[in-house]
């Protein structure tokens, strides 16, 4: 199983850099450029471009390919594929590739990787080769055979120095031996730190579907342990949990001891250096769970409602249409403390006009008429309309407990019976909480004369489409 090679894109559908192809016709490249940009013209909203575009032969001797595509800041990540390939093989690549970017560069942008084509070019030389497998994607690899861009790094280039062919001989600069030389392949040779420290979030994602009725259709938890390490020497680390069991179909990092995890659910590991993800997992409440704390007393509960993750507030969406535009009025009330809650509705082409009213329950609010994306902070939140994708976007930055919110509104429409979204999308976030109540026991560390500092925390954001 292998892929064809990698084309980033910028804003205007040029093409920045690619990796080499395996393919020997030099146009195979350009044909999915632009099948991906006829695409684009085509579609209603950047967002509704299939993620898998079929790209036809050039000639008939040839057969079909695919285009898999993802965004990336303000560029587009092609990756195309030919053969018998499944294409989540592809989308894995794709963000292991983007989560290296990251390691790297920070935010990304066009211009970044424009002026560090020389870094980028290589990581695509190391990550991807001649035959399309994945081959180096292991960051603390990367670093010691791809110099990460500096100033310093920089003024060398410019001076003629050779500072990478320094570093991968192991003289001088970088870890003792060369990239290869540790025997643990994600972890590198030689670490010291002056205060070693090692830190874990624990953070879960909510993903739900709510009908007009109330109703939680569907919804699931998918977490992950985000850890930070920063240990001299090589560590052995275990990380115990005093409820293991509320956690399944987990995925782990490489350095993760399977065999230690199904004995008793503990994370034997020796960690790499710096962010790596520990753990991917998701949560599912038992049938016997009390996941109905949100519910009202006394309310009958359907034999799914209890394999549900409970909404942390009640949305009460009430929308009225006509054939020149239309009225809305959104009412929220919270079961706990959020924070950055986001509201969000599409109106249809031919939207505006917008006016809206955001209050608290004590009535008092603000009242305007916005045709862009800048919004303002107002105690009883803000509002804003964003005339380029039609959507009216409401923010509150915090909601306490058993606060109820209302946002009302009106538009007009220059196309007869607009057509908009019969689901809201809603965004938030809760500090040091997580859905599962997954907890840490103890994290013993061995192997090293030194005892590091711990530091654990749980964040949960949710995602959930409220249908009306």
């Amino acid at each position: 199983m292998a892929i064809d090679g990698l084309i980033i894109l910028d804003t205007t559908g040029r093409p920045i850099i690619q990796s080499g192809f395996r393919s020997t016709s030099p146009a195979y490249p350009l044909l999915h450029v632009d099948a991906f940009n006829n695409a684009i013209p085509k579609s209603h909203r950047p967002g509704d471009i299939d993620p898998v575009i079929y790209v036809p032969p050039y000639n008939v001797a040839d057969s079909p390919s695919a285009c898999c595509h993802v965004e990336c800041g303000d560029m587009r990540i092609l990756c195309p594929m030919s053969g018998d390939v499944d294409p989540l093989f592809g989308f894995a690549f794709l963000q292991t590739f983007i989560d290296i970017l990251h390691e790297y560069f920070g935010a990304l942008s066009a211009a970044t990787l424009k002026d560090n084509f020389d870094v980028v070019y290589q990581l695509l030389e190391e990550t991807l080769d001649s035959g399309g497998h994945p081959l180096t994607t292991s960051p603390n690899t990367l670093r010691d055979i791809v110099l990460p861009p500096s100033l310093l790094s920089k003024l060398l280039s410019v001076a003629g120095a050779n500072i990478n062919s320094t570093i991968n001989s192991g003289s001088g600069l970088g870890s003792a031996g060369g990239p290869f030389s540790s025997p643990i392949p994600w972890r590198k040779a030689g670490l010291r730190y002056n205060s070693n420290e090692v830190y874990f979030d624990m953070v879960e994602e909510l993903k739900a579907i709510v009908n007009k009725h109330g109703t939680t259709l569907t919804s699931s938890v998918w977490g992950k342990i985000e850890t930070n390490a920063k240990l001299s020497g090589t560590p052995d680390c275990l990380l115990t949990f005093t409820n293991p069991h509320v956690i399944t179909d987990c995925a782990f990092h490489p350095c993760v001891r399977l065999q230690r995890w199904k004995r008793d659910s503990s994370l034997s590991f020796v960690p790499p250096d710096g962010h790596f993800t520990l753990a991917e997992y998701r949560f599912t409440p038992s049938a016997s769970a009390t996941s109905a704390r949100f519910m009202s007393a006394g309310a009958p509960v359907a034999p799914s409602a209890k394999e549900n993750v409970p909404i942390p507030f009640i949305l009460k969406p009430t929308v009225e249409l006509t054939d020149s535009g239309g009225t809305f009025e959104f009412k929220l009330t919270s079961r706990m403390a959020l924070e950055a809650l986001v509201v969000e509705m599409y109106l249809g082409e031919g939207a505006g006009g917008v006016k809206c009213v955001a209050t608290r329950g004590d009535g008092s609010g603000n009242m305007g008429r916005r045709s862009d994306a800048v919004t303002s902070g107002s105690a009883s939140g803000s509002w804003a309309f964003d005339a380029r994708k039609m959507v009216v976007r409401w923010e509150i930055p915090v909601v306490p407990l058993s606060s109820t919110w209302t946002l009302r509104g009106s538009f007009t429409s220059s196309v007869s019976k607009s057509h908009p979204a019969h689901a809201l999308q809603v965004r938030f976030a809760v500090s040091s909480y997580t859905f599962s109540s997954l907890k840490v026991d103890q994290l013993k560390v061995t192997g090293e004369v030194y005892k590091p500092y711990k530091g654990v925390r749980g964040r949960a954001i949710g995602n959930v489409e409220w249908r009306w």
